[in-house]
């Protein structure tokens, strides 16, 4: 009987330990919660005044119904995945953002200072795939309007590891045998490139989030607990950029960071308020654009990170418009090239379509837009674009960024097979396999090109 006694106690102490540990689990949820929001805490965020209008797009993905800023509401839980971002010391150095660079940036960005990023904008990072793995060399990019900006930094990524590394041989191995360290030093070096050049080879500026406020909400500014908290480094030599951003990297590559977001206001940044206004004409006035409840990236904000500056559109030098107003187009030839293919894209617009200075890189490397989609297409071969000879058959790898993807598609490009030989080839996979859209946005710079799949089914 004292033992029966004895057990029920035992069970009666154990159960209320298990009470309690659910009850301190229960706390710690709720405190990641009010920290994740900074509420309940010393460092609050100035509340929005009444009049501030939430951003149109806060909406995106199903995310929630839009919420008033600073009003103590808690999140859903889809948002409490995000973590803080990664903050910095404000005694690092550097100068704090000020309430006219904030507001200049947001009008830049937006066209107005109500209008903030959504949140898959906010979530958006650099993460590569594991390391000494088919795709070890590639991010995983997610949705929305960030999309464009990660698979064009992508770009740059293969270009560093084929062509600008040291000590490697350019091949398709390598780039699949990466460890960690590699992903992070191609990462670092990637950045402070395209800042640099942004910077006319001059002056790269580097934004990081503090722990301090610097902007307080205003009538005309609605304030979004990131966007106030940037202190910006600026250095002089690119070499001192990529040691910094390498000694920083979580900022970029952290989950939580926002480093997608801190990567574009540092290109903003390095690239100067008064240089992008001269980049941009009277079709770009903003960066981005709205776009089903979100933003997406307008054509400038890839060139600049193509090419390091923000033209707005995709032809050769300037071009008059229809009112006689002078458009911008690309000046140089880039290292990365682009590419694109609508389905509703009409031929016969001459503005529309991508120049030489793009489409014939330095490098055999092109950014592609394929109906709104991002992806890459590269060939490990440095010499394909400077001999002739090399683009009778030659191979293409195609990256589409889709999480369904595991590995590259290995494409066979034939630009000199008779047309009777192509026909043959293309009834052979069936009538549709012609309208291929990847297929089409390679014909757009080898117009008579045969495309072999090499056994995968081709993307529609």
């Amino acid at each position: 009987m004292d033992m029966e006694v004895l057990g029920q106690e035992q069970s009666s102490e154990q159960l209320d330990l298990e009470e309690i540990s659910r009850k301190i689990s229960f706390l710690d949820k709720w405190r990641e919660i009010f920290s994740y929001h900074r509420l309940g805490t010393n460092n609050t965020t100035p509340q929005n005044h009444e009049g501030n209008h939430a951003s149109a797009d806060e909406n995106e993905d199903g995310t929630g119904l839009s919420q008033p800023k600073g009003q103590g509401h808690l999140p859903s839980s889809g948002l409490c995945s995000i973590p803080n971002p990664s903050i910095i010391s404000s005694k690092l150095g550097g100068f704090p953002i000020s309430l006219a660079m904030a507001t200049k940036l947001r009008q830049i960005l937006f066209g107005n200072t109500v209008h903030v990023f959504s949140y898959n904008w906010k979530k958006a990072y650099f993460r590569f795939h594991d390391p000494s793995s088919e795709l070890a060399f590639t991010l995983e990019v997610g949705k929305g309007g960030a999309r464009s900006i990660q698979m064009a930094v992508q770009g740059s990524i293969i270009k560093y590891l084929l062509f600008t590394r040291k000590g490697k041989d350019c091949n398709l191995g390598n780039l699949c045998e990466i460890s960690k360290k590699e992903q992070e030093q191609a990462l670092a070096a990637v950045l402070a490139g395209i800042l640099w050049a942004a910077g006319a080879a001059q002056k790269a500026t580097i934004c990081l989030v503090t722990e301090d406020i610097y902007v307080a909400s205003t009538p005309d500014y609605s304030v979004d607990n990131f966007t106030e908290r940037l202190q910006l480094f600026e250095f002089l030599e690119k070499e001192a950029a990529e040691k910094f951003i390498y000694d920083h990297l979580l900022c970029f590559r952290g989950e939580g960071s926002h480093g997608v977001i801190l990567f574009l206001y540092s290109l903003i940044f390095s690239r100067t308020f008064e240089r992008l206004q001269m980049d941009l004409d009277v079709t770009t006035t903003q960066l981005l654009k709205p776009n089903a409840g979100g933003f997406l990236c307008r054509q400038a904000v890839l060139n600049m990170i193509l090419t390091g500056r923000a033209s707005p559109n995709v032809f050769n030098g300037c071009e008059e418009g229809k009112s006689q107003e002078t458009l911008h187009g690309v000046l140089t030839r880039s290292d990365v090239g682009y590419l694109q293919w609508g389905k509703d894209a009409s031929e016969d617009d001459r503005l529309s379509q991508v120049g030489s200075m793009l489409k014939t890189p330095k490098l055999p490397i092109w950014l592609c837009n394929i109906n709104g989609n991002y992806s890459i297409l590269f060939c490990t071969n440095r010499e394909l674009l400077s001999d002739w000879k090399m683009e009778r058959l030659f191979d293409l790898y195609f990256y589409s960024g889709q999480p369904s993807q595991k590995k590259l598609v290995h494409l066979t490009i034939d630009t000199h097979s008779h047309h009777w030989e192509r026909d043959q080839q293309e009834e052979k996979h069936g009538p549709r396999r012609r309208f291929s859209p990847v297929e089409m946005a390679i014909r757009t710079k080898w117009s008579e090109a045969t495309i072999n799949w090499n056994g995968t089914v081709p993307f529609f």
